[in-house]
């Protein structure tokens, strides 16, 4: 750890020295950063605290829970098409510590999953089809448990999920767990490292193998880069990425044979943050549930995104809710 802040120092110090081109591209990326997380969303007043969200669109509703490193920014940008091209009403929220939502004293899956109950209160949403993605996954699945009636579909894509081999406690290399804490402590170290170490950050980041990323497509690489920028700014998202960190390390088994909606799970085999075989094992507990996997592709399912996307669609037309809500 000394190691990979030693080197970042270096690379500050030598940001420094050099003209000013380099923090001048710096301030002008985190503007833009910063105008993107600033504008487009609301605070709602709910029973459960105030909540941070974007409603979109006027057709079915469906409630996008971001990853690890989101926000409802995070959200819009992967459901632009079920929103743009399919006519669905998303509803896209930052989750406890991300952006403008606050981190409360309980802030845990089941509390999360509360909170959207309320938020859909006070927007007037009886029932809504739910996509829960990544670190998003396990308050997604609490909806479906506390929330029955409110939720028609439940989709989690590379979910994180309890495996029972390793008693629910999910944890990362040490050196990729060390190097994502560096990058995260300041909006600056995480764009010098974008720029200056990607592959480390396409790695340990985003969860992708860098064989994978080296031999995508243009526009999957476009689309890496674009995830990246898209974390920034950390300083708004850090106390949701440590809250995220604690729920993900403690999972406990859900009771899954009391989820009685229609469910989706997808996943990567190589996806580094390992949701795999929690996805596949919790697929299995699910009355009914699909499983749809992917011998490669890392967390970003690169090489297979029209895939997923055309997957979700599917299973939102012949699950999700139709027409206006009641």
């Amino acid at each position: 750890m000394h190691v990979i802040r030693f080197a970042l120092l270096l690379l500050v110090v030598g940001c420094l020295a050099v003209s000013g081109v380099t923090c001048r591209a710096y301030r002008r990326d985190l503007q833009e950063a910063e105008k993107r997380v600033t504008s487009g969303s609301r605070i709602a007043q709910t029973r459960c605290g105030p909540i941070e969200y974007a409603s979109i669109g006027k057709g079915s509703p469906l409630l996008m829970v971001h990853g690890a490193g989101g926000g409802f920014d995070q959200a819009l940008a992967f459901a632009s098409r079920f929103v743009n091209e399919e006519g669905y009403r998303g509803i896209f929220v930052s989750r406890f510590g991300y952006l403008r939502t606050p981190l409360p004293a309980d802030a845990s899956a089941e509390a999360q999953a509360d909170a959207y109950a309320c938020l859909l209160d006070v927007l007037g949403l009886d029932r809504v089809s739910v996509l829960g993605v990544s670190a998003g996954g396990p308050s997604a699945l609490q909806f479906a448990l506390r929330h029955q009636q409110r939720c028609s579909a439940l989709i989690l894509l590379v979910p994180a999920a309890f495996t029972p081999d390793d008693g629910g406690q999910r944890r990362a290399a040490p050196r990729a767990t060390q190097f994502v804490d560096t990058v995260m402590r300041s909006d600056f170290a995480f764009w010098l490292a974008i720029h200056l170490a990607r592959r480390s950050m396409i790695e340990n980041v985003l969860g992708t193998p860098i064989e994978v990323a080296d031999h995508a497509s243009a526009a999957e690489r476009q689309r890496l880069d674009m995830m990246l920028m898209n974390i920034l700014p950390t300083s708004r998202r850090r106390a949701g990425l440590m809250n995220d960190a604690a729920v993900v390390s403690t999972l406990k088994r859900p009771p899954l044979e009391q989820v009685k909606v229609p469910t989706l799970l997808i996943s990567v085999e190589d996806d580094r943050y390992g949701t795999f075989r929690g996805a596949r094992y919790t697929a299995g507990g699910i009355p009914g549930a699909r499983f749809v996997g992917y011998r490669d592709g890392g967390h970003l399912f690169v090489g297979h995104n029209e895939e997923v996307l055309t997957e979700i669609s599917a299973f939102l037309k012949a699950f999700g809710v139709r027409g206006p809500p009641r």
